[in-house]
């Protein structure tokens, strides 16, 4: 094989894999070999990415059916989340413990995501064309709701509430003696001084490949073509509102399992305004991991949940070491919304 046809498969796979895609893997590579370097610990490093990939990557994959069916990147998580809280708050609330008391938190989240996510999608299907913008305001008011909620529902549980109140739910909930590292801990495996948490990446590979298959089915195929021309999707017989209801209904779900997943590797509930931003994260990854406002995959979800978590994990650990002082929140502030700030500006790139 020539030089020049090895050269021109070389530009070919990078033109394929997206010079954006190509600079950042680059500056992580960079921040790893650095890493040893500075003085950082390596092997804490990969493993604190790996956890971070297996925390988020359910939360970057609700991203998808909603993609596919053109109702656009869902801004509106929030609503999802707080599905998952008031699943996992009445978990705990209804004296579950253990593993168990994590799948009485999906259970009881199931419902309220599917009630959510039906009010959610007749909200989107009326306003064609701005489901984006209407998304923001849905999961920025939803959560300012429920800061009030938090307050007036009749919880109980005293390592719940406030003390001395006795009312309304403390802003930080640990979940030590509930599902604290249930997935995480799960099938744990140690290599060396790398820790890879096994059940919390089997849980993400198990809805992957559900999205997967179920994008394969006729289902699946009606969605994608009505994301990609509603109208001749509705010619052929397809139930447009039907098929983008039933887009938002699974992005709101699989958010809520995604915040029950979060909240095990975390260790602790975080209620009030935490959700508030959470769909930023989550929409950039996959933005940068490859995909547009009409086109995902699941190797999008994967390729920018490990970019996007690798850079905000390592760039804060290397600035620390170099410039021994502690910028850590200040280095991943910048890192994480350098990294919002420029996805959502390539938001409309459209691959040939």
């Amino acid at each position: 094989m020539s030089e020049k046809t090895i050269g021109s498969r070389i530009k070919a796979a990078a033109a394929s894999f997206g010079l954006p895609r190509l600079i950042i893997s680059g500056f992580l590579l960079a921040m790893f070999i650095a890493s040893p370097i500075v003085g950082a610990d390596l092997p804490m490093q990969i493993t604190n990415v790996i956890n971070r990939f297996s925390w988020n990557a359910v939360l970057v994959l609700a991203m998808v059916p909603m993609v596919h069916s053109g109702c656009g990147l869902n801004f509106g998580l929030p609503l999802g989340i707080i599905s998952g809280l008031l699943g996992a708050t009445l978990s705990l609330e209804f004296g579950f413990t253990g593993p168990v008391s994590f799948l009485m938190a999906v259970i009881i989240s199931t419902p309220f995501a599917l009630l959510f996510g039906t009010g959610y999608g007749w909200l989107l299907n009326r306003i064609k064309g701005g489901e984006m913008m209407i998304a923001t305001y849905v999961g920025f008011s939803s959560v300012s709701f429920m800061c009030m909620m938090w307050l007036l529902l009749p919880y109980t549980k005293p390592d719940m509430v406030w003390g001395l109140a006795g009312k309304g739910l403390r802003t930080t909930i640990s979940l030590e003696g509930y599902y604290d590292k249930v997935l995480s801990g799960f099938l744990q495996i140690n290599i060396g001084k790398i820790s890879i948490p096994v059940g919390a990446l089997l849980v993400f590979a198990l809805l992957a490949l559900g999205m997967w298959a179920f994008l394969r089915t006729k289902t699946g195929t009606a969605m994608t073509a009505v994301g990609s021309n509603p109208e001749f999707a509705r010619a052929a017989g397809i139930q447009v509102d039907r098929i983008r209801l039933l887009s938002v209904i699974m992005s709101t779900w699989l958010a809520a399992i995604g915040i029950l997943i979060y909240q095990q590797g975390f260790g602790f509930i975080q209620l009030y305004m935490a959700p508030f931003n959470m769909a930023l994260p989550a929409v950039s990854a996959i933005l940068i991991g490859g995909a547009t406002v009409n086109k995902a995959t699941i190797l999008n979800v994967v390729i920018g949940t490990i970019l996007f978590q690798g850079i905000v994990t390592m760039t804060p650990t290397v600035m620390n070491s170099v410039i021994h002082s502690d910028v850590s929140e200040v280095v991943r502030v910048i890192a994480s919304n350098g990294m919002i700030l420029y996805a959502l500006t390539r938001k409309t790139e459209v691959r040939k």
